[in-house]
């Protein structure tokens, strides 16, 4: 019969194709239905046939796919493969989209790990934490940590004063600060002079702002920057930051004449 023929040379079945590239016949029908991958020729029997050329168009329909694009966007970016330059042109884009995906991954990793850290070392269940420490885990705070050690009042304080964005500009504001007062330490600026009252200053509206003029807050932040179970670069970063920052305060205070904990009530 007329479908036994024998297949030209350079040519191959929808099943060879199948076979060879681990689809179903079904799929290769499918992308010719989608207008994907279209046989390069048929034969006097009316089988579809392909060539090597299409296996290579169709490895990079598969990876794409692999990689999660949808079958609209495949189509987008699909060339004709007529030339060695279009053949490492798309080489090269799968190859970046492969890049973006194992650094996709990879944080993703980092992120699953660092939350099953937090997990552990909390030694209870506690999904409010755990969503918070995710969110910090976002906005790429590496002190995301420090949310274990908090207390459910002062976290719902915390949720409702600041959403993602608010809490990324507060936080680099904070740790611009931090390392201002380090640099003044280091420079040897008086904690009393023009500069070391600005970041005085600056620091205790900071404060303000995290606290919402709730006074009740203080205390736990004085607490809580005295425990000796952070890590040792933590550690070692704050007492240089309060190396300034507390004369700094003391003299700021005594200046304007302001009780930190009355003036946190007002």
């Amino acid at each position: 019969m007329d479908k036994y023929k024998a297949i030209p040379q350079g040519y191959m079945t929808t099943g060879e194709v199948a076979k060879k590239m681990g689809v179903t016949v079904r799929t290769l029908q499918h992308y010719d239905r989608e207008g994907l991958l279209s046989p390069s020729a048929v034969s006097e029997g009316g089988r579809r046939l392909y060539t090597d050329k299409d296996v290579i168009k169709l490895h990079q329909i598969l990876s794409l796919k692999h990689l999660g694009f949808s079958l609209d966007d495949i189509r987008d970016r699909l060339i004709t493969l007529d030339t060695p330059a279009d053949v490492a042109q798309i080489l090269s884009e799968q190859a970046a989209v492969v890049r973006e995906k194992i650094a996709s991954l990879t944080e993703s990793l980092s992120k699953i790990e660092a939350l099953k850290a937090e997990v552990l070392e909390m030694q209870s269940v506690d999904f409010k934490k755990y969503a918070d420490i995710i969110v910090n885990l976002e906005m790429k705070n590496s002190f995301y940590w420090l949310i274990k050690h908090f207390d459910s009042e002062t976290l719902d304080h915390i949720r409702n004063r600041f959403d993602k964005e608010s809490g990324i500009v507060f936080l680099q504001r904070f740790l611009r600060l931090q390392d201002e007062a380090i640099r003044l330490q280091a420079d040897s600026v008086p904690a009393e002079g023009p500069q070391g009252q600005q970041l005085a200053k600056d620091y205790w509206a900071l404060i303000m702002e995290f606290t919402g003029g709730d006074a009740a807050m203080l205390p736990k932040l004085i607490q809580m920057g005295q425990r000796d179970e952070f890590d040792q670069e933590w550690t070692h970063k704050q007492a240089k930051v309060n190396a300034f920052i507390e004369p700094a305060l003391e003299a700021y205070f005594s200046n304007e004449g302001i009780n930190p904990f009355q003036e946190a009530m007002t």
